[in-house]
């Protein structure tokens, strides 16, 4: 359970960014894992090591389509004078027991097909003549080889060294090998590892689930018409967004009027879906913030411990924010601002790194970077408030995009990173070395 005691808090104190973060943290655990189908597990977290029980290749194959020959049989071969091989016959992809063979022998080999015994090395179709002594050539897999199962005569043009054109057996992994480690997280590449060493299930932390509502009644769905003193729900839409882009699975709740009983009903009802909630809108101190009427007293009568606790931090845009768990399970809920961009802000501080908690990731945060400040003029900020500001970072220089105003959504959409000006600050010059966080 959180650090804080959420019903008993004092509603005059401020709240350092990094205490809210830490309060955040250390009440979020990660998830308990589960085994999933390889496609299922996509974006999850592995928590155990998997080891490689076969080599892969698991035999020597080839890599071209050709024959494959022994090396004594092709020493010399030119153009001029070509080695004529007996072609003893075929060896496919996936085929059971080859053929062998023996002195002055072919067999002609596909890509991918194992190294038949007594076979020292392939010669490529393109060095050969195809073979077409052995008959006519009809719908073949491979430019210029004989039809399938034909024997016959071979003419090889160029010498090749042993084992040219052979894949060794285990050159890619061996048995008993470390194929992924616990923590690594599961994208194309990794599954195909996963499937090809022969795995079909997997352990894994899942991704999260976030329910994801905004709250106001002057919010309208986008791409029904507006009406007067109505604006369309743009923060649910981000956020969601945000939380797939952070690897949670985002659930997205239309916008819930500014009713109490409404909104504890909906946040009730999305309980049975979520591993997390996050609201936005309704958290300040309006007097339609129903948000906090709604959610002061969830959880909290029947649950100890339990309930949202509303703050004030140090921090702009952003500066009231709620925390705490709901319903029987205490799923943790994150209660954001209502303007654009603090609620933007807002999820990638709190939001993103409860997120990549839930998931059972080693590291949280987004990374940082310093750079030189890139401006016009000084950049104001309240003293005592941490500010973060919206910028374009390039080459060790960042600048910043739009104004300080929390609505100003068209700058967010053209930034790629936050500019952060320290509580101390009140303003910094052009050419200033400032700490920057990397949104892309």
């Amino acid at each position: 359970m959180s650090s804080a005691a959420h019903h008993t808090a004092d509603p005059d104190r401020l709240w350092s960014v990094d205490e809210h973060l830490e309060d955040v943290l250390t009440t979020v655990r990660p998830l308990e894992p589960i085994e999933l189908q390889l496609l299922d597990a996509q974006g999850c977290v592995l928590v155990e090591d998997v080891m490689v029980p076969l080599s892969l290749p698991p035999f020597d194959n080839s890599s071209m389509d050709g024959y494959a020959v022994r090396v004594a049989d092709v020493a010399g071969a030119s153009e001029e004078f070509p080695a004529s091989l007996e072609v003893v016959g075929d060896v496919a992809a996936g085929a059971g027991a080859p053929v062998r063979v023996g002195p002055g022998q072919a067999a002609r080999i596909m890509t991918g097909a194992p190294l038949p015994p007594g076979a020292e090395t392939v010669v490529p179709v393109e060095w050969t003549d195809g073979g077409l002594g052995a008959g006519p050539v009809r719908g073949m897999r491979a430019r210029s080889l004989a039809p399938e199962g034909a024997t016959g005569q071979v003419r090889v043009h160029r010498p090749a060294e042993a084992r040219a054109h052979v894949r060794a057996s285990g050159s890619d992994v061996q048995a008993g090998d470390l194929a992924l480690k616990a923590g690594t997280v599961l994208g194309p590449p990794q599954l195909g590892l996963l499937a090809a060493i022969g795995r079909g299930t997997v352990r894994v932390r899942p991704r999260p689930r976030v329910v994801v509502l905004s709250t106001g009644s002057e919010l309208v769905q986008p791409g029904e018409q507006l009406a007067g003193g109505q604006i369309h729900d743009s923060n649910s839409f981000a956020l969601t967004a945000a939380a797939r882009d952070a690897g949670a699975i985002g659930y997205r709740v239309g916008a819930v009027a500014d009713d109490a009983d409404t909104l504890r009903s909906t946040i009730e009802d999305q309980l049975v879906r979520a591993d997390l909630l996050v609201t936005t809108g309704g958290v300040s101190v309006g007097a339609y913030d129903v948000v906090k009427e709604a959610l002061s007293h969830v959880g909290d009568e029947d649950e100890p411990g339990g309930g949202v606790e509303f703050r004030k931090l140090a921090m702009q845009p952003g500066k009231p924010q709620g925390f705490g768990t709901v319903g029987p399970d205490h799923i943790p809920l994150l209660a954001l601002p209502g303007n654009p961009v603090s609620s933007y802000v807002s999820f990638e501080l709190f939001v993103r790194p409860a997120i990549r908690t839930l998931m059972g990731l080693p590291d949280v945060h987004r990374p940082t970077t310093r750079a030189k400040l890139v401006c016009d003029k000084a950049l104001t900020s309240p003293r005592g408030r941490r500010q973060f500001l919206r910028g374009t970072y390039r080459d060790g220089e960042v600048r910043p995009v739009g104004g300080s105003g929390s609505h100003l959504v068209a700058a967010l959409a053209q930034a790629d990173s936050l500019i952060v000006v320290p509580e101390d600050a009140e303003s910094v010059e052009s050419g200033t070395e400032v700490e920057v966080v990397l949104l892309g």
